[in-house]
């Protein structure tokens, strides 16, 4: 039998990813994140909670001058449950 369970969890806004997408940013965010440009690419693409972390969100609000509210918002995530 499978249930569905929702829950919430952060992610990026449209605004922030847009904002973060040049390579400058990219750059300071794979240093902050310990990972390649390449892979904070394909993050922005499909808006991984990796960009969520303190590190990345800490180079978001230095770089773009962006505040909380406009970095992130709640998504609601739909999780299959199998009993």
């Amino acid at each position: 039998m499978h249930s569905e369970n929702k829950i919430t969890q952060m992610q990026i806004t449209a605004k922030a990813l847009e904002a973060i997408n040049k390579k400058g940013i990219r750059s300071k965010l794979a240093l902050a994140l310990n990972c390649t440009e390449g892979t904070i690419i394909r993050n922005i693409v499909i808006n991984h909670s990796n960009l969520t972390k303190a590190a990345a969100i800490a180079v978001i609000k230095k770089e773009t001058g962006l505040k909380d509210k406009d970095i992130l918002e709640e998504s609601e995530v739909s999780r299959t449950k199998v009993a």
